[in-house]
């Protein structure tokens, strides 16, 4: 990147930091519509030679606006002499699991068993704490009336822009193009990530049928990854759906997006937040709904090798799945197969993870789990679920503070009377029992930045103002 190119950076930074400041809620959709396109926009820069230190100065503009709202808001909340907003049970819980966090940063690897260097657990860190900021954020936020409609709009366009650009890149676009494109180096040369699908490219890129035959495409889209997609796709339709003309063809495409994700577990969690909203609003057709899920689900397993694109492996990628498959399945098999690996893995995952909490109840430190485990080559204590991960980090009491945090702000979106988000909330929490949610950026910043900005304030003013929202 050259000095000009810096220094325009700069200027869009700063341009958006003033906005930031100037009104915080801006921040809002700045995540959830710059979060959206991160990951392609990155790989973009990385191909086009922006590399090292100044790359990764670029990717933190999310961290950077989330601390200028956090200082914004906090310096009105120093010359008010008071929060925005009255304490509760939610925000203790909160404030707890954070200061679990730190204290657990600055205990020593050895005295606890864990071999994460300084930088793992300094990602380890941010990957823990970014919720806690996003959700003091949201609660220190007075969204009107306009502004949530506003915002609905926005995520539901997001979602249905990220979803119309994957369907056409999955059908249009030859996967040998992402092998080359730069997204493989991006993941391996600037994060750190070693992956074995096809091309080196995430093995989730794809969806593998076993053996040498072609394998299915999966919608991966501008997050470049079909679970992250996944998750948009799941709050948007259970957030920020509406029955305007508009709205239904938007929600349309979002949900077509969700099937080419080929994501069994996002699915599961939209019927979870169907059933959610379906108890809090005493309708049976969101109890329908739910089930009518559930069928698609199963039927779209039978259904989408039949009209998913495909693509062929490389004589590398053969050589290296006949290795990987030596301790796994040998043969073809279906996505309801008994032998499906993906499945059998994340259940090993998760059973894994409990054992090792139960062995080790204290936890091994920050840094030792996960992704940031990985990138760091660092040895994996646990993998997958946000509650293993966490209760192996942080010990027996992190992961119960986590699931006491998460439990408390569902049941306080429900007696605010923000019924859609609470159904959104509950379907990300479903999710995190199989996979690290929390991982996901725009999981992290938006999902439980609204979780925030939807609890009622409780001064009797703002609910008078606001009233129930997102109901």
């Amino acid at each position: 990147m050259t000095v000009v190119e810096l220094a325009a950076y700069a200027l869009v930074l700063a341009v958006a930091a003033v906005a930031v400041w100037r009104r915080p809620v801006v921040a809002a959709f700045l995540f959830v519509t710059g979060l959206a396109v991160h990951n392609a926009v990155m790989v973009a820069l990385y191909a086009a030679g922006v590399r090292g230190s100044t790359l990764t100065a670029v990717t933190a503009w999310k961290e950077i606006l989330l601390a200028v709202a956090l200082l914004r808001v906090g310096s009105d909340a120093a010359r008010a002499g008071r929060l925005p907003f009255r304490w509760g049970v939610v925000d203790s819980l909160a404030l707890a699991f954070v200061v679990l966090c730190v204290v657990y940063a600055a205990i020593p690897q050895s005295a606890l068993g864990g071999t994460a260097g300084s930088r793992a657990v300094a990602l380890g860190l941010r990957h823990d704490v970014v919720p806690f900021g996003a959700y003091f954020l949201g609660r220190s936020l007075f969204l009107t009336r306009e502004d949530w409609r506003r915002l609905g709009w926005t995520l539901l366009c997001t979602a249905a822009a990220v979803a119309g650009w994957g369907l056409i890149d999955a059908y249009a676009i030859p996967i040998s193009w992402w092998r080359t494109n730069g997204t493989v180096s991006y993941f391996r040369d600037h994060l750190g990530y070693r992956y074995n699908g096809t091309g080196g490219l995430p093995e989730n890129f794809i969806y593998n049928v076993g053996g040498d035959r072609p394998f299915l495409r999966r919608l991966v889209s501008t997050f470049l990854s079909p679970l992250a997609s996944g998750y948009l796709f799941v709050v948007a339709l259970l957030v920020a759906a509406n029955r305007r003309r508009l709205g239904i063809a938007l929600a349309v495409v979002a949900a077509a997006g969700l099937l080419w994700t080929f994501s069994r577990s996002s699915l599961v969690a939209l019927a979870v937040g169907l059933v959610v909203l379906a108890v809090l609003r005493r309708r049976p057709r969101e109890l329908a709904a739910a089930v009518a899920v559930i069928a698609v689900a199963v039927g779209w397993a039978h259904l989408f090798p039949h009209v998913a694109p495909t693509g062929n492996w490389t004589k590398h990628d053969l050589a290296v799945q006949k290795k990987l498959s030596q301790n796994g399945p040998t043969g073809s098999f279906s996505a309801t197969s008994s032998n499906e690996p993906s499945l059998h893995e994340h259940w090993q995952a998760l059973k894994d993870g409990v054992r090792t909490m139960i062995d080790h109840p204290q936890g091994y430190g920050l840094g030792n789990v996960g992704q940031v485990a990985s990138r760091t080559d660092t040895r994996i204590k646990a993998g997958e679920s946000n509650y293993t991960e966490l209760g192996v980090e942080l010990g027996v009491l992190g992961s119960l503070l986590w699931i006491a945090w998460g439990l408390a702000g569902l049941i306080g979106l429900a007696r605010s009377g923000s019924f859609r988000a609470a159904a959104g909330f509950a379907a990300i929490l479903a999710l995190a029992v199989q996979t690290d949610v929390i991982g996901d950026p725009w999981v992290a910043y938006c999902v439980w930045g609204l979780v925030g900005a939807a609890l009622v304030k409780t001064r009797p003013q703002e609910r008078l103002a606001q009233g129930p929202v997102l109901a």
